[in-house]
């Protein structure tokens, strides 16, 4: 049976209630079957001490999932070439599960820069794009002021979803000061991470 399945990119590291928030909201308002946590492997160019193992992220997002049949964690691009292209995984998970429709869930400020990526004209024709507001700034318009041309588009449609202020790098920042996090991630993700001392220092 085919199923419509939003694709929610990120390195989530870690994943946290604002990912939670947005992933939730979209299979419950938007026409979904599904939303799968499409977890970014580490780019082997940009190694960067502050992001976790890929397969430490992973176990994060599946426990952040867990008991919830609606939300999934995918690592399909961990065996993509990197460094990893929407394009291409868009055609892995077509070939992979070609009964299945995608949707690629995204912030107003990726609209914003979408002619930019890498064969964006073929990603339209393997999907659809789901667009949520982002914090408004200097360089990031509302989705309403959007100049981009794809505001339009009959493959584009725009999701009134919560407006989420919380980044992983503030929250990085915070465990790493020694700052309560709790309300910020899930219960079972801040238990892993406590356990296993991720983002510490030393």
């Amino acid at each position: 049976m085919s199923k419509q399945i939003g694709l929610y990119f990120g390195t989530f590291n870690p994943i946290h209630v604002g990912h939670m928030i947005i992933a939730n909201h979209m299979v419950q308002y938007a026409d979904l079957d599904q939303v799968w946590f499409v977890v970014s492997p580490q780019n082997p160019l940009k190694q960067k001490s502050s992001i976790l193992a890929d397969y430490h992220r992973l176990a994060l997002v599946r426990i952040a999932v867990e008991g919830n049949n609606k939300l999934k964690a995918s690592n399909i691009e961990f065996d993509l070439p990197k460094p990893s292209y929407t394009v291409h995984t868009l055609a892995a998970l077509t070939e992979k599960y070609p009964d299945d429709k995608f949707t690629i869930i995204m912030g107003e400020d990726n609209l914003n820069s979408f002619h930019k990526w890498k064969n964006y004209e073929e990603i339209l024709q393997l999907s659809s794009l789901l667009v949520y507001p982002r914090v408004e700034s200097d360089e990031n318009l509302s989705i309403k002021e959007s100049k981009s041309e794809f505001i339009s588009h009959p493959k584009v449609t725009v999701i009134d979803a919560p407006l989420m202020k919380i980044s992983a790098s503030f929250i990085r920042k915070a465990i790493q000061a020694g700052n309560d996090v709790r309300y910020l991630l899930t219960e079972p993700v801040m238990k892993n991470v406590d356990e296993m001392n991720f983002y510490k220092k030393g």
